[in-house]
């Protein structure tokens, strides 16, 4: 496969391990990273933990890998998809050639469209850039305001609280990552940001923003009337997926660049991987998207066995992580649509799990300093040996014993 042009578009943790998988299985092509950031990929994860309080490194690898694995590296920015000529057109005029292309675009901060959202002090967080204006912006601050109680909120709340920043999450859903947690880690999570000295509001709409006369912004409006001070406001509501480039080369979306198992979009010859892919898996009843790293890096790794010639599709057991405060928070499978939940362990002493069932049957784990849950749970998942509710809520359960060969 000498002769093969392998163009990637994105340098996030997808479109990087895309062209290291393929290096690393012996790929002898022409490969070529499209950044469009400026800067060589990094990690994404550290930037709502530690790197916001200055002891994180998010380097991926040193600048040498790349010409070293024969890497060409674009920092340019893709602009569009000529499907029949089979070229990706950059912003600065050049024209990629690629006989394989992956879109690897990720995603973008989901805006909140209400009065002063424009003042200054609002901030997002998704890159690089993102962060290092929120870590500079927090040292000083004295009452933040964050709005969105997802992953994002609340891993910024937790080094806020590190920093010992006056931090208050406004969250619209009547509990704390209800998208992605059972009521009972939701709850569990909420009471250890109060307990570190957090105001976390559920149920309630941010309606406007209120600056001060150099255009800063000064409160934030509720819709049951009430005013948060504030000298800093991060907004965590979520992604919207780049879709742009599919859209230009009249590729299917559907909340997400639409792929098959093998991540294949409409042309046999263009990939999407990553947070920008919606695809099948057997873990969930509909086509999904997932914003993860392990996402992430199974999809390139995927993507990269498919292009040298495999046909085994996309089957990895999804899975979660995030570090808030002295909680080591592990997710293993999707909780959407569970009607049941069971939990093992200790809830007052913060190492317990919580099995989610649809329907009787396990459908994802939920690990707060259980590491070892998490992992065989992973397992279980894979080989299809699964517990029922009345097992996993029998006295002395295990799932490690239960998992076991």
């Amino acid at each position: 496969m000498s002769h093969i042009r392998v163009v990637v578009v994105g340098g996030g943790q997808a479109g990087f391990q895309t062209c290291a998988a393929l290096r690393d299985n012996g790929f002898e092509g022409s490969l070529t990273l499209v950044c469009g950031e400026g800067i060589l990929p990094y990690q994404r994860p550290p930037l709502s933990k530690g790197y916001l309080v200055g002891d994180a490194d998010i380097g991926l690898r040193a600048d040498s890998y790349y010409p070293e694995q024969r890497v060409g590296v674009v920092t340019a920015i893709a602009a569009a998809v000529d499907r029949p000529a089979r070229e990706v057109l950059l912003d600065n005029g050049v024209r990629l050639g690629y006989d394989r292309l992956v879109l690897a675009t990720g995603a973008r901060p989901r805006s909140l469209p209400v009065p002063g959202s424009r003042l200054d002090g609002i901030l997002p967080l998704r890159t690089l850039a993102d962060a290092d204006a929120l870590r500079k912006a927090l040292t000083g601050c004295r009452r933040l305001v964050i709005i969105g109680g997802g992953f994002i909120g609340l891993e910024v709340a937790a080094a806020a609280r590190k920093l010992e920043v006056d931090t208050t999450v406004v969250e619209s859903m009547p509990r704390a990552m209800a998208r992605v947690l059972s009521v009972e880690m939701a709850a569990f999570l909420v009471s250890v940001h109060r307990s570190h000295g957090a105001t976390v509001l559920l149920g309630r709409l941010v309606t406007a923003f209120d600056g001060d006369v150099t255009g800063r912004v000064r409160k934030v409006v509720l819709d049951d009337g009430s005013r948060l001070d504030a000298d800093l406001v991060v907004v965590g509501i979520g992604v919207v997926p780049n879709v742009e480039l599919a859209v230009s080369a009249r590729l299917p979306v559907d909340d997400g660049i639409v792929v098959d198992s093998l991540l294949r979009t409409a042309d046999e010859n263009i990939f999407a991987v990553g947070d920008c892919a919606s695809f099948p898996s057997p873990h969930t009843p509909a086509r999904v998207r997932l914003e993860s790293v392990q996402n992430a890096v199974d999809h390139g790794n995927s993507v990269a066995r498919t292009i040298l010639g495999g046909s085994a599709p996309y089957d990895a057991v999804p899975w979660f992580w995030s570090d808030q405060h002295e909680v080591k928070l592990q997710i293993s499978g999707i909780s959407t649509g569970h009607d049941h939940t069971v939990v093992a362990g200790s809830l007052d002493a913060g190492k317990f799990s919580v099995f989610c069932f649809r329907w009787g049957r396990l459908v994802a784990v939920e690990s707060a300093n259980r590491p070892a849950d998490h992992v065989v749970s992973r397992r279980a998942f894979a080989a299809g040996k699964l517990p029922t509710p009345e097992e996993v809520a029998a006295p002395g359960f295990s799932l490690k014993e239960f998992a076991a060969p």
